[in-house]
């Protein structure tokens, strides 16, 4: 398996319209310096097993954080962020 998240970490870009994405699809208020630390620290405290290639994307899904990233594979920018539905556990 490739090794996703180094590139990532390195490479890791954004379009201006992408922090207001960001802000909305989480619900916070974030500047644009905290989205963007905020996103490499959910990078970098991903397990590797959690980098998912589909097609032209990579989905790095955080479960502690409640978060998945889509980052394109070939620009190694952001797209979006998405909550996950927490599921109600028996």
């Amino acid at each position: 398996m490739e090794d996703y998240k180094s590139e990532i970490l390195n490479k890791i870009c954004y379009t201006a319209l992408v922090y207001d994405r960001i802000n909305k699809k989480l619900n916070t208020q974030l500047e644009k310096d905290e989205i963007e630390k905020m996103i490499y620290e959910i990078i970098e405290g991903t397990d590797t097993k959690k980098f998912q290639k589909t097609g032209k994307n990579i989905y790095i899904t955080n479960n502690y954080r409640n978060v998945r990233l889509t980052i394109n594979s070939y620009t190694n920018r952001i797209i979006t962020a998405d909550r996950l539905n927490k599921k109600t556990r028996k």
